[in-house]
């Protein structure tokens, strides 16, 4: 907790499980813009089944030599994940196929 309060975005709203929800009542009563506090225990699992198709790709590479490396090759593995999901935008009343988007971004 103490870790997610150093940066420097201020989190407006947090989902959490409920075994931490005594601690941020007490957090927020510190602050003068207290923190919309969440309790879902279904939404937590969308971001960790979200996050399963990265893992299952990164897996196999058995780390990474470099922060930077890792940074270029986990925002094509999420790109890819965003063209596959059909997340990725397209230009407006233009339906775009998953091939034309992934062919747009060498463009």
């Amino acid at each position: 907790m103490d870790l997610l309060l150093c940066s420097n975005h201020r989190p407006e709203v947090l989902t959490i499980p409920a075994a931490v929800h005594a601690a941020l009542q007490a957090l927020n009563a510190e602050r003068e813009i207290p923190i919309e506090i969440r309790q879902n225990k279904y939404l937590n699992n969308l971001v960790e089944q979200d996050h399963r198709a990265i893992k299952r790709r990164v897996r196999p590479m058995l780390g990474f030599q470099n922060f930077r490396g890792a940074r270029i090759v986990l925002g094509g593995i999420e790109t890819m994940h965003l063209i596959r999901k059909g997340q990725m935008l397209a230009p407006k009343g233009r339906r775009v196929s998953p091939a034309e988007q992934f062919y747009g971004l060498a463009a």
